[in-house]
């Protein structure tokens, strides 16, 4: 396979007077970084398809600015992946993308897949790259950040009192379960049936880590964890609420409490500030994590971090590659810029380099910008090209 061509590395490095940051966030836990502290990383930059291009423009902006400001040298390089990936070289995750994505610091993801790869087979398809830049870089815990903000708790489907005030983070076990699990595939039943089957199954040992990164997570926030399960009626489950509760043992200044997973999507609509922190396994995070996303009114506003023992933590929005709107300057790229602080914050402990970065966001909004998913009367309607000067502006004028 031919080398791939990277942009060429850019470089930002300033030292100016540090900024006492933003008032009214919950401090966030840096439980591990792939680099030890120093002022120069390299960030690997997969812009994907779909809007991806467009968002992780203006994210690189926002970081570039963001970590000049506190004296981080940031060196960018961008690499194929996904159904960009499939079109310019037949697969969806080069050798050489993932080669340079785990000599990096840290990665940002814009977005992946669209409507000109569905028919393809499954490990032509874009999202299987995804799955496999995850097991290549041992990324194994899912942070997802629910923050409704002030500013938008009109957009929330939900009532206002009950929407006002969210702020949950949701620990998604990324790399078990039944997504992964063995024996899967198809088959015949004893009547002559086609059958399809998965396999749900965990070891203690991949309990026992993601565990531990879910009460290091509440242990820096509220303090409170929720372990979401359904050991009512599945043996994994049984295994997932035993082996929580015996780590709970070395974190007792966390409460622990259980939860059935469909009681806790009940709640999650019901009374969703019951929550600080939630853990739970692999396909009960990808749910929940999508649902407690509307809770904020729009996905364009959320961002993630997957993160392992070693190595560097792969960044990423949550929304899809929308390619329906890609390349018309209407996509939202707030939850790509705050992917980015979430990369400065997790992958480098540049803390107050994000800081920098979720308080230029609030400006922007408190100054009444918005892009369409988010939208309402008395704001200005801006693209996503003009939402990333905005929140550039916030930060330039910050000392």
């Amino acid at each position: 396979m031919a080398p791939l061509q990277a942009t060429p590395p850019q470089t930002l490095c300033h030292s100016r007077r540090r900024s006492a940051g933003p008032a009214a966030r919950r401090p966030m836990v840096t439980f591990r970084c792939s680099a030890s502290a120093r002022s120069s990383y390299s960030i690997t930059l997969l812009p994907g398809d779909g809007i991806g291009p467009e968002v992780v423009d203006v994210a690189k902006d926002v970081l570039f600015v963001a970590g000049a400001k506190e004296g981080v040298e940031l060196r960018f390089q961008e690499m194929l992946m996904g159904g960009a990936a499939l079109d310019a070289v037949g697969v969806p995750l080069p050798d050489e993308t993932l080669a340079a994505a785990r000599a990096s610091d840290g990665i940002l993801l814009g977005a992946i897949g669209g409507y000109k790869w569905d028919n393809n087979e499954k490990h032509l398809k874009p999202e299987t790259g995804l799955l496999d830049i995850r097991a290549g870089l041992g990324v194994f815990a899912n942070l997802r950040p629910v923050t409704v903000f002030p500013q938008l708790v009109h957009a929330s489907p939900l009532k206002k009192d009950i929407a006002e005030g969210v702020d949950i983070m949701v620990v998604r076990e990324l790399t078990g379960g039944i997504y992964f699990g063995r024996p899967r595939g198809f088959g015949t039943n004893d009547n002559g049936e086609e059958t399809g089957f998965n396999t749900e199954i965990y070891s203690v040992s991949e309990i026992d880590r993601i565990a531990r990164v879910a009460f290091e997570v509440a242990r820096k926030r509220g303090g409170k964890l929720c372990s979401v399960d359904k050991a009512n009626v599945l043996e994994a489950s049984m295994l997932w609420r035993k082996r929580v509760t015996a780590i709970a043992s070395e974190f007792p200044d966390v409460e622990l409490s259980h939860m059935y997973v469909d009681n806790a999507a009940m709640q999650l609509v019901r009374n969703p500030k019951q929550f600080d922190t939630i853990v739970t396994n692999n396909i009960f995070g990808d749910i929940l994590s999508d649902e407690a996303s509307m809770i904020t009114g729009s996905i364009g506003m959320l961002s993630s971090a997957s993160v392992g023992e070693s190595g560097p933590g792969l960044f990423e929005p949550i929304h899809g590659s929308a390619p329906d709107i890609a390349g018309q300057d209407k996509a939202n790229p707030i939850a790509t810029i705050l992917s980015g602080a979430m990369l400065l914050k997790y992958g480098l402990g540049a803390e107050n380099a994000a800081k920098r970065i979720e308080t230029a966001v609030e400006q922007t909004l408190d100054n009444g910008f918005r892009t369409g998913d988010i939208y309402s009367p008395g704001t200005t309607l801006v693209g996503c090209k003009r939402m990333g000067m905005e929140v550039l502006k916030a930060l330039e004028s910050q000392e």
